[in-house]
């Protein structure tokens, strides 16, 4: 057998291999995909592929989710719209409660600093 005979198989091989892995990569996150889509319950806070962050309101159906996303505002989804699954909520403080926070660490992270630059 000649060197250049053996080449080309091998070249097919390589650029195959790729392909094939990638495939399975690609199969096993449909298959995840599909299992949240299929596990979701009322009461789940998801992302839809637009970004939109709801709750859910009816999972019942096998191909719709009904999604509530402003107080009374029901509206009907494809499962496959779902993105992904919130998992944990923030802290039950508002916004403007956050900021005040922040400002009063960083206030008595000021009053410390200048205190001790004073010594």
């Amino acid at each position: 057998m000649d060197f250049g005979s053996l080449l080309i198989p091998l070249f097919i091989l390589l650029l195959f291999i790729p392909i094939l892995l990638s495939s399975r990569k690609q199969r096993r996150q449909m298959q995840q995909m599909q299992a949240l889509q299929a596990a979701l319950e009322p009461g789940d806070v998801v992302v839809t592929t637009s970004g939109l962050r709801a709750t859910v309101v009816d999972a019942s159906y096998e191909d719709t989710i009904d999604l509530e996303i402003a107080d009374g505002v029901v509206t009907t989804w494809v499962r496959a719209a779902i993105r992904e699954k919130v998992t944990h909520e923030p802290a039950d403080e508002t916004p403007a409660e956050r900021t005040e926070a922040t400002e009063a660490r960083e206030s008595s992270d000021d009053a410390h600093t200048n205190g001790s630059s004073r010594a």
